[in-house]
């Protein structure tokens, strides 16, 4: 599956150089890692966000978000946000910013 360069190069943008953030295609995609957690990627041409599991279904009342589900079995804690939700710099930097808080509190890998 191809997925959305333009938006993993704005992810890419937005992170900088910050320190403990690798790059892993995976998911069909581009997953950024951060000290081995995953934090954020790119599905496609949607955005997807690493959040606290039990934060999931409040998050999945804003607009333009979805459950991430491959397989047919949603895991919380992980979520979607289609293109309309990140037309700007500022909205994406607020979904990577919820996924950097999260997986920069678990345990390095």
């Amino acid at each position: 599956m191809a997925f959305d360069e333009r938006l993993a190069e704005r992810i890419r943008g937005s992170l900088g150089r910050r320190k403990g953030f690798a790059e892993k295609k995976m998911f069909g995609g581009v997953g950024f890692l951060l000290h081995g957690n995953m934090c954020v990627g790119v599905h496609g041409s949607e955005l997807i966000v690493r959040l606290a599991p039990e934060e999931t279904d409040a998050v999945l009342k804003q607009a333009n978000t979805r459950r991430f589900d491959l397989t047919g079995r949603p895991m919380k804690g992980w979520i979607l946000v289609e293109p309309a939700g990140l037309r700007t710099d500022a909205q994406l930097g607020k979904w990577i910013a919820v996924a950097a808080k999260f997986a920069g509190a678990l345990p390095a890998k």
